[in-house]
């Protein structure tokens, strides 16, 4: 997969593409990086990327010229990406969108700045993404966001797909709790059937735990949730739990 970046301050991704799990990915020939400086695409000596909003207004717009220089620049050396802008007036990113997105074989990220991007910019835009309603000072914080979780959707990356395929978000569910040693800590001791060795308590109680967070901390979630009978006897039993 190719991961092409579009942005004013490119040196912002440097360090975190060259650790952890985007690292590894990168080592393994999963995922390759392009960030293409906007400002090397404008047309003037200045490289000169913002202007004034016609109609008054404060603060500057990103214009269309670099961008557009860009993205044929991209398409005319490595090939035509799918293109998506990180804005506050994006749809919310999910883990099921970063899923769909793993199967691309070319993104491009262009990171909006300022008041953000030419209108006419979206002509050539696939889709818009926002990773929630607050305010940052560009795209590039998200970006990385959508690169991390993508990336770690892409076969191979996690070295146990498993891995994937049981973390909690997949199906509304958050994680079960998760301890290691020591077994106890001023007094607060690892649940015992963790210790057990039996598989299938381990699994239940792991399970149950997980539907009992997900109701406590993100009940919305719940919306989204497909129980199976052994999960609704678990609902009914912390539902029970609570109440007391």
């Amino acid at each position: 997969m190719i991961i092409t970046i579009l942005t004013l301050f490119p040196d912002i991704f440097t360090s975190p593409l060259q650790e952890s799990i985007i690292k590894r990915a990168v080592d393994k020939g999963l995922v390759q990086f392009h960030i293409i400086n906007i400002r090397n695409f404008a047309e003037n000596s200045h490289k000169t990327c913002d202007d004034a909003p016609y109609g008054g207004g404060p603060g500057m717009v990103m214009k269309i010229e670099p961008i557009y220089n860009a993205m044929h620049h991209i398409e005319k050396t490595i090939g035509k990406p799918r293109y998506i802008l990180l804005t506050p007036k994006g749809r919310i990113f999910t883990e099921d969108m970063a899923i769909r997105l793993s199967k691309n074989p070319h993104l491009c990220l262009l990171c909006g700045r300022y008041e953000g991007v030419d209108e006419r910019v979206l002509s050539f835009i696939d889709e818009e993404i926002s990773i929630g309603d607050y305010i940052l000072s560009g795209g590039e914080v998200p970006a990385l966001v959508l690169i991390e979780a993508i990336t770690r959707c892409i076969p191979g990356v996690l070295g146990n797909d498993e891995s994937i395929i049981h973390e909690s978000l997949k199906e509304s569910l958050l994680e079960y709790p998760q301890y290691t040693r020591p077994e106890v800590f001023k007094a607060m001791e690892v649940p015992s059937v963790l210790l057990s060795g039996n598989h299938e308590e381990i699994r239940k109680w792991r399970r149950k735990e997980a539907i009992k967070k997900t109701i406590m901390k993100r009940p919305d979630l719940m919306e989204h949730f497909q129980p199976t009978e052994e999960d609704r006897r678990f609902i009914r039993d912390i539902m029970e739990e609570l109440s007391e």
